[in-house]
């Protein structure tokens, strides 16, 4: 389970004026080099249960925040704070009180969920026999079978391995749950397996958990407040209700993506 840290401030989550900028281009020092602006002066704060959603298409600067977050990016100026202690200057602390979910999960791909899983049980201080039957408890409740759980990770799809590290994150009750794109890649079903988890994580721990992803349908359902990431600028935030309330609705009820259309112009087509 994680470290249970006194909270310094009444959010969860305090993102102040971060910037984070990007050098591409040719690796030659003569060669044409490019300033890529990936977060653009972002500001919102999270309050503790909260589920807040950062939405936009690929590109948009998304998990680039979400790496400023969990500590594996410096912001080039502004603050984060989670719970009060800054990512930077408290970042022991910090890695204490989170977790995150990416879609590049990372295993060791020889082993089952099960032994992955446990190796990471010891690192959240469970003992063998807690964990495995927390293990196979949230393993069986996201739809992997029990022959499934014993197998290596190699054999299993990318989206089963992705339930793996949801279930790993899962295992740890972390105070703030970094979730970016959980559900790609999953089916309809095992995205809903996913989503009562979020659920069942903040009602039953309390859980703040912030989500990013470009499924706008998913973020309607999942999320109490949303913030509309373009081009690494949030260009509407509010709850999902109130921002599709400012879109006409042309006789029918409006979406998220129509929100976002009518922010930015563009589609999210393709993520």
């Amino acid at each position: 389970m994680s470290v249970r840290v006194k909270p310094k401030s009444h959010y969860a989550l305090e993102v102040i004026n971060v910037t984070k900028k990007f050098i591409t281009g040719s690796p030659l020092p003569w060669g044409a080099k490019r300033e890529v602006l990936a977060v653009n002066n972002v500001s919102f704060t999270v309050r503790p249960g909260e589920i807040f959603g950062v939405l936009g298409p690929n590109g948009s600067g998304k998990s680039t925040l979400v790496r400023l977050i969990a500590t594996l990016l410096i912001p080039d100026s502004g603050t984060i704070k989670v719970f009060g202690y800054d990512v930077r200057k408290e970042e022991q602390i910090v890695k204490w009180l989170i977790n995150r979910v990416s879609v590049e999960a990372s295993f060791f791909k020889k082993l089952s969920p099960m032994e992955n899983l446990l190796y990471g049980a010891r690192l959240y201080g469970l003992n063998g026999r807690e964990a495995r039957s927390r293990i196979l408890e949230i393993l069986i409740r996201l739809g992997l079978k029990r022959e499934e759980i014993f197998q290596p990770m190699e054999e299993m799809s990318r989206g089963m391995q992705q339930k793996v590290a949801l279930a790993r994150a899962f295992l740890s009750n972390p105070s703030l749950l970094l979730l970016d794109e959980p559900t790609t890649g999953l089916d309809p079903r095992s995205k809903r397996e996913v989503q009562a988890l979020v659920r069942e994580l903040r009602e039953e721990h309390g859980t703040t958990i912030l989500l990013t992803t470009h499924d706008m349908v998913e973020a309607d359902t999942l999320c109490d407040r949303v913030a509309i990431l373009d081009e690494g600028r949030i260009v509407a935030m509010d709850e999902p209700r109130k921002l599709k309330e400012k879109v006409a609705s042309n006789g029918s009820e409006p979406t998220l993506e129509d929100v976002f259309i009518a922010l930015t112009g563009k589609r999210l087509e393709g993520g």
